[in-house]
């Protein structure tokens, strides 16, 4: 048994890790005290002559020594922010995030002989720092414990209850679990659960969403990093019966496609800058009970973009795909407009972002040097492309975003234009790299995730 305890400093790691340790009968770790055991010094003196990047390294080979120790283990707060040590926490391990309140920390830790690791005082430190911190803290974390207001050993003794799975569903949220599993023909996730209580569940949340390459991924990766999850397809006409469900399983995330992207997020508790500029999340993950949104799309689209930077360009559709690809070509300073069979969806997208707009019929009275095509139309099984090849100027870089098949009517048609293409699986590959990292708190490369859709 592997049992991770992390957070900010003065959250109770150290405590509730030895009384855990304790009642489990197993060796209790920090990860601190074994810093400074191979350092031969103390944490502050190893700030004072050699600073924090010299006492990360050493963090960093601390936690790779433990990654596949049997027992609990306390991290430094900052640990988590490195994905590397989050892959090896994870490991065949359960982690729970700690957390407080700004203040209960600051007067926890108050009197400490811990250097602070900005210039700020230290109250507005933890604040700044937790502020930092939030997504890998949240992605880290298995499960979310407030401990705040309670005793190390009330901490403690959730944790064992979750361990155990003793710390269910009430009989009538169990027979309405039951009863959505049915409705969306997912019996077998809940024999799974049923037989085993610490698995966790992710999903693709969409209407539909059979064709999505997301379940091939996401469950290949949890074997490759040794995580005790599964991922699954929640396919239902509403976005909120979704959520309902979700709330009910042990779910840590959610990949969100068409047509829930907007409508998802009057169901959560918390939505991130990019994603509420854009109108639009595909990224859930939960924690503690809350759901935090999320968009992967546009930096999907940046990535394979980015050197055709201040182009011209434009953009086929005006709907949540579209709007996270305006949102990434205006950050790469690329003159965009927004074309749309129809015309005022167009207008309003373009305007939010201060863009060009038109109908689709005008593509060819555009100079563009970049198009990126954000509609389904050509996603299996259709077979159309709104742009022929003679729409097409050779040079220009079309970019299709959808990905099912891999090669789509209007990749075929911008190759034959002598064009350069990009298709949708890249979209994909880089979008789901932040994804999985914002849900699981591991980084994978794009060359990773390529290797697992293979």
């Amino acid at each position: 048994m592997k049992v991770v305890l992390v957070g900010f400093r003065g959250t109770g790691k150290t405590s509730v890790g030895r009384i855990l340790a304790n009642r489990l009968r197993v060796p209790f770790y920090d990860t601190d005290a074994l810093v400074e055991r191979r350092a031969g010094m103390p944490i502050p003196e190893i700030f004072r002559q050699y600073g924090e990047a010299h006492f990360r390294a050493l963090e960093r080979e601390v936690i790779a020594s433990l990654r596949t120790a049997e027992g609990v283990i306390g991290t430094g707060g900052g640990a988590v922010c490195d994905p590397a040590n989050v892959a090896d926490l994870r490991r065949h391990g359960t982690v729970f995030l700690l957390s407080a309140a700004p203040e209960v920390i600051h007067e926890r830790i108050a009197g400490s002989d811990r250097p602070g690791l900005t210039d700020l005082p230290p109250a507005e430190e933890v604040r700044t720092l937790l502020a930092q911190r939030k997504n890998a803290y949240l992605g880290a974390a298995d499960a979310c414990i407030y401990t705040g207001t309670r005793t190390p050993a009330g901490v403690a003794e959730t944790i064992l209850r979750q361990i155990r799975g003793e710390a269910g569903l009430f009989p009538a949220e169990r027979r309405e679990r039951d009863g959505l599993l049915g409705k969306f023909g997912l019996e077998t996730v809940r024999e799974m659960i049923e037989r085993d209580p610490g698995l966790l569940v992710c999903g693709i949340a969409g209407n539909p969403c059979a064709h999505s390459k997301s379940p091939l991924l996401y469950n290949r990766l949890f074997a490759h990093f040794g995580m005790h999850y599964h991922y699954t397809r929640f396919e239902w006409p509403d976005a909120g019966v979704i959520v309902r469900l979700a709330n009910l399983l042990p779910t840590k995330g959610l990949s969100v496609t068409i047509p829930f992207k907007t409508d998802v997020m009057g169901h959560l508790d918390e939505t991130d800058d990019h994603a509420a500029a854009i109108g639009a999340v595909n990224t859930v993950v939960r924690c503690g009970g809350r759901m935090y949104g999320h968009n992967t799309d546009w930096l999907g689209v940046r990535a394979p973009l980015a050197h055709r930077q201040g182009a011209r360009a434009v953009v086929l559709g005006a709907g949540g795909a579209a709007a996270a690809a305006v949102y990434a070509l205006v950050s790469l300073d690329m003159d965009v407009t927004v074309l749309s069979r129809t015309p005022d969806a167009a207008q309003r997208l373009a305007e939010r972002f201060g863009c060009l707009w038109g109908r689709l019929e005008e593509f060819k009275g555009v100079d563009a040097d970049v198009v990126v095509h954000a509609t389904p139309v050509g996603m299996e099984p259709d077979t159309r492309s709104l742009l022929a090849p003679g729409d097409l100027e050779r040079g220009t870089t079309v970019f299709d975003l959808v990905y099912t098949p891999p090669e789509t009517p209007l990749i075929r048609a911008a190759r034959e234009a002598g064009c350069e293409t990009i298709p949708g699986t890249e979209m994909f590959v880089h979008q789901a790299t932040e994804q999985f990292r914002l849900i699981t708190g591991i980084a994978v490369s794009p060359a990773l995730v390529r290797e697992m859709l293979a």
